[in-house]
């Protein structure tokens, strides 16, 4: 799989023009997957504005993701304010996942922070399940930002058959040290690949991180090519990587952590 880290800087409010820049970096090379950050539509730190950006069911932004990967037959996955499918007004931060064929899948996030400077839970409404979705031809697993720090969500997909994990991100730079820690502990306790894509700039004081990669099944970093995209800050990079997801099943007979997961004694703690 040819994966594209699109590690940018959107502008907050500014929908279109962020979206047209998403559609530059998945033209300026052929990527099987193309991943974008956390909210990358929107933007963070936009408060109330968050229900006039939000994506709908049939508006012109699904539109315009949908003739993007029919356009270059990528997958994309990117973060965006959703209008929620529950009470009237409500809203959820998702991951948006967009075939080339037009499917669309859904991943919601499953934790939102509320400490610090994070107020997710004013805005959004959390969901609490996880299931890989069909992206170029395998099975992905697809969590937000501060769900990477509860391992249940990364093993509820892991048991459900994802072979690739994929974080979406708007970390600041103090979390930094933090996801390099937890990202290949989360690909080695489950045995797979996991990529991360990470915001960058500066939003309402908030100054985002990057520090976008991909770790394999060993929870080693898997090289990647850094391309500079004008237009932004000196930190944005789309970044490519090739990855062979069957490897990881090459692997796990030596670290069989989800066989033995699954054949623990009757009684013992679910995961």
């Amino acid at each position: 799989m040819r994966l594209l880290l699109g590690q940018l800087a959107p502008v907050p409010g500014e929908v279109a023009h962020n979206l047209a820049r998403l559609a530059d970096a998945v033209r300026a090379e052929r990527a099987d997957l193309a991943v974008f950050p956390e909210l990358f539509l929107s933007g963070y730190r936009v408060g109330d504005r968050f229900h006039g950006l939000a994506v709908r069911d049939g508006d012109a932004t699904l539109a315009a993701l949908r003739a993007i990967a029919r356009e270059t037959r990528a997958a994309i996955v990117v973060g965006v304010p959703l209008a929620g499918h529950g009470r009237p007004g409500e809203l959820e931060n998702a991951a948006l996942a967009v075939r080339p064929d037009g499917e669309v899948h859904v991943q919601v996030k499953r934790y939102l922070p509320n400490f610090g400077p994070f107020e997710e839970g004013v805005h959004f409404t959390p969901t609490t399940e996880s299931a890989p979705v069909p992206l170029a031809g395998h099975s992905v697993g697809l969590q937000i930002c501060y769900d990477v720090f509860f391992p249940e969500v990364s093993r509820a997909l892991a048991l459900a058959g994802a072979e690739l994990l994929l974080a979406l991100s708007a970390s600041p730079v103090t979390s930094g040290r933090l996801f390099a820690k937890l990202l290949p502990a989360r690909a080695v306790e489950n045995a797979l690949p996991i990529a991360f894509v990470n915001r960058v700039g500066v939003e309402d004081g908030a100054v985002f991180g990057g520090g976008s990669g991909l770790w394999d099944a060993r929870g080693e970093p898997v090289p990647t090519r850094r391309v500079p995209f004008p237009g932004g800050p000196a930190e944005e990079a789309l970044l490519y990587a090739e990855i062979d997801l069957a490897d990881a099943a090459r692997w796990r007979p030596f670290r069989p952590l989800l066989r033995d997961l699954a054949t623990r004694p009757a009684g013992a703690p679910a995961p």
